[in-house]
């Protein structure tokens, strides 16, 4: 049996993963790599990417040896696979190459036809080209770090002993209180039934009532927190706000612990912890990968004007805020300082600062870049800007509400000490419009054994765009979802 026959009978079992062979070399040993052509050149060198790592594997072709029919179709990113030799490599840039003693093409890529080409590509370009992208160097590093970062999510919170609860996508229920949700329904578009009051008649829908896409698993959670102890939930969730920004998205994805017996102090050293461990992680198992991305911001910046550069490379400010402490202020400290700054004094802000007003990224960027220069844990904010679950204070006029500020990107985590009282609850409940019978069960978690609690939500795109370095959040999610746009 030859051995293209043995190929065809087990791929994977003969390969070896670039990777694994860039990090434990052995010269001599006969290998089958497998993968996309990043470069080619001369009539000899191959540049070969299997998506395992950032580094390319050279492999070394004697076109004469091969038919030129097959040569040709060695194009920007075709499809190959070769057998051959590893041997020390002669050049700069790697240790080892591969010497090709056989060479198979799985998938050509016409260069008249594909749409990349090996030249610089906009990011809007790239993302029309979604089902491609992530084969360019930057994509495909942002997406192994966001798998890291995924597993680390995961690796956290259950070496601690939190339970990973599934909370449902579809849900009668508006956790934020915002409506700006998407409805789920079978109903006619055309036709619905309809009540003799002339409104839809939501009761003959599939659910038997109004649901949406939930926005948040923050309500289901607290059934969890509040029998299990400590859980974290990790999904999908969706918001209907017409927003083209480069800070949001439709579709996203969301981790929310819940925790019983915690409070709101428990829960700033959480979310603390929390977010320096992914970034911890991130950066001692992908360092290849950040390495490439601090260098691409760095060589974006050359062409900046020095007032829009950052102040510190993409890996020293990672490494800044896993070895400080995070400032930890109030909401009315906040606006004091703000009221103080120079850019408050100039007119410089855009949006309001005063007691009652929610922070804009503008104002969370100057306590975190210009004031503190580090993370900042803002709490204790305005009962009239949060939502009605949030635990009201003694003053009666702010709640245990909590936000961690980066740098770059303000806002990364939003959480609070969930109100335990029902009668606070309702108090609360009606002053925000919150229809207190359609939340009947969350009602009785609090008549029946409840337990201070607290929790937050962590917008997993913004924690990845901040570790990366990406400039907008379309870029760090495989398929965006935004207005007008739901490609692939």
């Amino acid at each position: 049996m030859d051995s293209k026959q043995d190929l065809q009978q087990g791929i994977d079992s003969r390969r070896t993963v670039i990777a694994q062979l860039i990090d434990n070399p052995k010269t001599g040993q006969e290998v089958w790599v497998m993968g996309w052509v990043r470069a080619f050149r001369g009539n000899q060198f191959i540049a070969l990417n299997d998506g395992s790592t950032i580094k390319n594997l050279q492999v070394v072709v004697d076109y004469e040896q091969f038919p030129e029919s097959l040569i040709k179709k060695i194009t920007f990113h075709a499809c190959i696979a070769v057998r051959g030799k590893v041997a020390e490599s002669k050049g700069a840039g790697q240790s080892i190459e591969v010497v090709a003693e056989e060479l198979e093409i799985f998938g050509a890529a016409n260069p008249e036809t594909y749409p990349l080409q090996p030249k610089h590509q906009t990011m809007e370009f790239l993302r029309e080209k979604a089902h491609f992208r992530m084969r360019t160097n930057t994509f495909s590093a942002v997406f192994r770090v966001r798998h890291a970062a995924a597993y680390a999510v995961h690796k956290f919170y259950n070496d601690r002993g939190y339970y990973y609860l599934h909370t449902p996508i579809v849900t009668g229920s508006d956790a934020e209180g915002a409506g700006e949700m998407f409805r789920v329904t079978t109903l006619d578009p055309k036709n619905p039934p309809m009540t003799e009051a002339g409104a839809i008649d939501w009761s003959q829908d599939f659910f038997g009532k109004a649901t949406n896409l939930t926005v948040s698993g923050q309500l289901q959670g607290e059934i969890g927190a509040l029998a299990l102890g400590k859980i974290y939930t990790f999904g999908p969730t969706f918001r209907a706000e017409n927003s083209n920004t480069s800070r949001h998205l439709a579709e996203f994805w969301m981790i929310e612990p819940e925790v019983a017996f915690f409070d709101i102090y428990d829960n700033m050293q959480l979310a603390e912890d929390f977010v320096k461990y992914v970034i911890s992680y991130v950066l001692e198992h992908n360092a290849d990968d950040l390495a490439f991305l601090d260098q691409r911001i760095k060589d974006m910046e050359k062409q900046m004007k020095a007032q829009d550069r950052r102040e510190m490379g993409l890996l020293e400010t990672l490494n800044f805020v896993v070895s400080n402490d995070f400032e930890r202020i109030t909401y009315t400290e906040a606006i004091e300082l703000l009221h103080n700054s120079t850019p408050y004094k100039k007119k410089k802000f855009k949006f309001p600062v005063e007691w009652g007003s929610d922070l804009q990224a503008e104002h969370e960027r100057w306590l975190v870049e210009k004031h503190f220069k580090k993370p900042v844990i803002v709490r204790n904010y305005p009962k009239d800007i949060k939502a009605f679950y949030m635990r009201l204070n003694d003053d009666n006029k702010t709640v245990a509400a909590m936000d961690v500020l980066f740098p770059g990107i303000g806002e990364v985590i939003g959480g609070s000490q969930r109100e335990e009282r029902t009668d606070v609850l309702l108090q609360r409940m009606a002053e925000m419009h919150i229809p207190a019978e359609e939340l009947w069960w969350y009602l009785e978690l609090r008549n029946f054994g409840g337990a201070p609690h607290a929790g937050f939500g962590l917008g997993f795109e913004r924690m990845v765009q901040f570790i990366t370095g990406m400039g907008n959040i379309r870029d760090v999610i495989a398929f965006p979802r935004t207005p007008g746009v739901a490609e692939f």
